[in-house]
């Protein structure tokens, strides 16, 4: 196995565009993607991590003139510091992954998962990441590929910052009064 690539230990999936491609931005490629979260106290996986990221800037350090700069962008950030406003990703660190091509996705079986409400975000499992360095208009550093994805387990629904129709049109949505 390549020492840019990592299979990480259990984590969350959130913001997950992984059966059809979405573009962040009006113009952009649209890409498939999802986030990460990592427990902290998953040091084996964040270790992986660092050290694929290490061994990015190495392999890649052409792109950089030969030399590795300092104050590089990279894909491993903390949820406590970067996402500190949702409760999700508290006592996590997170790493967001992209590819232009179509994951492959598993269950714990190792059969694909076809349909599409059996992977969302918020719910469990690992990832086949490879970590690259790159230097494009002015912005340098490593960033994450996605390859493969398994479900491990089902979990809470995450809304993405969106909310649910029954918090919405639920008993103490205040709808009562839409007629008077």
């Amino acid at each position: 196995m390549s020492e840019t690539k990592v299979i990480t230990g259990k984590v969350r999936f959130s913001y997950a565009h992984v059966f059809k491609p979405h573009a962040m931005d009006e113009g952009e490629t649209p890409k498939y993607s999802v986030s990460l979260i990592i427990p902290k106290k998953d040091k084996k996986t964040i270790k992986k991590i660092e050290d694929a990221c290490k061994a990015a800037l190495e392999v890649g350090k052409d792109k950089f003139g030969g030399k590795i700069p300092k104050n590089l962008k990279m894909p491993l950030r903390d949820g406590d510091e970067e996402r500190e406003d949702d409760p999700n990703f508290e006592g996590c660190m997170f790493v967001n992954a992209n590819s232009t091509t179509k994951p492959g996705i598993v269950d714990a079986d190792v059969e694909p998962i076809l349909d599409q409400e059996e992977f969302y975000s918020g719910c469990y499992g690992r990832a086949s990441i490879v970590f690259f360095a790159y230097n494009k208009a002015g912005n340098k550093g490593v960033a994450c590929a996605l390859n493969n994805l398994q479900k491990l387990e089902d979990g809470d629904r995450l809304a993405g910052g969106g909310s649910t129709p029954e918090e919405d049109f639920g008993e103490d949505a205040g709808g009562d009064d839409m007629f008077d």
